[in-house]
């Protein structure tokens, strides 16, 4: 499965399996997705991850619109606005709703 940049991912692998993380690059040369989280991996230092090892999230809602179309034309986006559209998420999705 490709993913694209500004894609919400789940982690299935390693010792932050289970979080959630934006898909805000890829490394050409080995194929691994760029991921960050704005609290545990900044966007400066993205974690580099197999695609094999995350998995898309459904329900990705108008919450993380913004977020996504910024990362997707190219520009870069704040610490800070990654983990409050991450923290909106997983509320909507806590109560049912994602």
């Amino acid at each position: 499965m490709s993913y694209e940049i500004g894609c919400p991912v789940r982690a299935k692998a390693g010792r932050d399996k289970g979080n959630i993380f934006w898909v805000v690059g890829w490394q050409e040369e080995t194929g691994r997705l760029l991921l960050a989280d704005g609290k545990r991996r900044s966007g400066k230092r993205p974690k580099a991850k197999s695609p094999r090892h995350v998995e898309a999230v459904d329900g990705a809602s108008d919450l993380l619109r913004p977020v996504t179309q910024t990362l997707q034309q190219g520009k870069t986006v704040s610490d800070r606005e990654l983990r409050r559209a991450l923290a909106a998420f997983k509320e909507e999705m806590s109560l049912g709703k994602g």
